[in-house]
């Protein structure tokens, strides 16, 4: 009996270590994946510039300071990077409506152009990848990495 549980034990740990494994994979594609996406919307687009691109076009038009709140970051540091969009035509600064005194910042409609072509384009791509995947397995994929992520929520 304890070989059937060692046997089980050791299966175990080697499947969390292959997951483990292909998680790290993810990971280093994602990584690459992002750099891809901002040079695909603009050759100069530093990926964690991108990143504050994609955050105004869902969630702004907002405060530096709210940009800083959102990534972390310093409002030094994120008025650098959005500097540089702006000097790349993809954000734009307006007067807060509310408080003439302050700015808000927005992607541009060349930004927004530019997000939903990109979009559309890995979109196609990705379909394409899986497409020999049943609609079954991607609903169980989706299901079962959606439940991975809630239970490693807290690390």
């Amino acid at each position: 009996m304890s070989t059937t549980r060692s046997t089980t034990t050791r299966s175990r740990y080697d499947d969390l270590r292959a997951i483990e494994a292909e998680v790290g994979t993810l990971i280093r594609r994602v990584k690459r994946v992002i750099g891809e996406r901002a040079r695909e919307v603009h050759p100069d687009l530093h990926p964690m510039t991108f990143f504050i691109l994609t955050h105004l076009a869902k969630e702004g038009p907002m405060r530096g300071a709210d940009l800083s709140d959102a990534f972390g970051m310093d409002k030094g540091g994120v008025s650098r990077q959005v500097q540089a969009l702006v000097d790349l035509g993809l954000v734009v600064r307006m007067p807060d409506p509310e408080d003439r005194r302050a700015i808000l910042l927005d992607a541009s409609d060349e930004g927004r152009t530019r997000l939903d072509a990109m979009s559309r384009r890995r979109s196609d791509r990705f379909d394409a990848r899986l497409s020999d995947w049943s609609d079954e397995d991607l609903a169980t994929f989706s299901a079962q990495l959606s439940a991975y992520n809630t239970a490693l929520s807290d690390d």
